[in-house]
């Protein structure tokens, strides 16, 4: 069963906390709510979509504090939902990430659309980083002979040249090639290609003596 998307509020006025957390459970999400930013630290992250509904004056850290501290959280995005806004604390905000500034008092249909939009955004993100996981589990399954023939392959070598770089036979090579490609789940080469370019691996990746002539279907590696 997939959890409920979950939407973090964080304001120090419990009237605020109590009202945010009845409108948000009755439109479908479970609502946690924190008086400080502390208090919402202390808290273990959640395994399903989220996002943060955020004031800026805060007791101890600021919301603006806050949100610098969970700056490498990319799947909870942050509305800010403050009375003491202005702008330049909007563009402060903005700029570090938030999707939306609001200020009280605000239209529910206005923040529900804000955080229907945040909680799609943490899916995507969470889906994105999901597919890349597995696909680094996937790497790592490789044997380091496996590697070097793809990296080989992904710069656009023929099975025969792969072979005379690592001084192997055609025939090792294909069979090497037919290992990676099943165990990276590849239907093509443009999505193995593709695969190695969201892998983003280092130039380290690559055998010594394919280094000078290693050119990949997705730009020119750094060497």
């Amino acid at each position: 069963m997939t959890p409920r998307a979950t939407v973090f509020v964080v304001d120090a006025d419990a009237s605020v906390r109590e009202s945010l957390e009845l409108l948000i459970d009755r439109s479908g999400w479970q609502a946690r709510t924190f008086a400080s930013a502390n208090e919402f630290l202390a808290h273990p992250r959640v395994s399903a979509a989220s996002c943060m509904v955020l004031d800026v004056p805060l007791p101890g850290l600021s919301g603006l504090d806050l949100q610098k501290l969970v700056s490498d959280r990319t799947d909870m995005p942050i509305i800010f939902l403050t009375g003491s806004g202005d702008v330049a604390m909007t563009v402060q905000a903005m700029k570090a990430g938030a999707v939306e500034f609001l200020t009280k008092p605000f239209r529910n249909d206005i923040l529900l659309s804000a955080i229907r939009e945040a909680l799609e955004r943490s899916g995507q993100s969470r889906a994105r980083e999901m597919a890349l996981r597995s696909l680094r589990e996937s790497y790592a399954s490789l044997s380091r002979r496996e590697r070097e023939v793809m990296a080989l392959v992904v710069s656009g070598l023929l099975n025969k040249q792969v072979g005379g770089e690592l001084g192997i036979s055609e025939i090792t090579v294909k069979a090497h090639r037919g290992q990676v490609m099943r165990k990276m789940q590849a239907d093509s080469l443009p999505a193995l290609v593709t695969m190695a370019a969201r892998l983003d691996l280092p130039a380290a990746w690559l055998p010594e003596l394919a280094r000078p002539v290693a050119m990949t279907a997705y730009g020119q590696l750094s060497l």
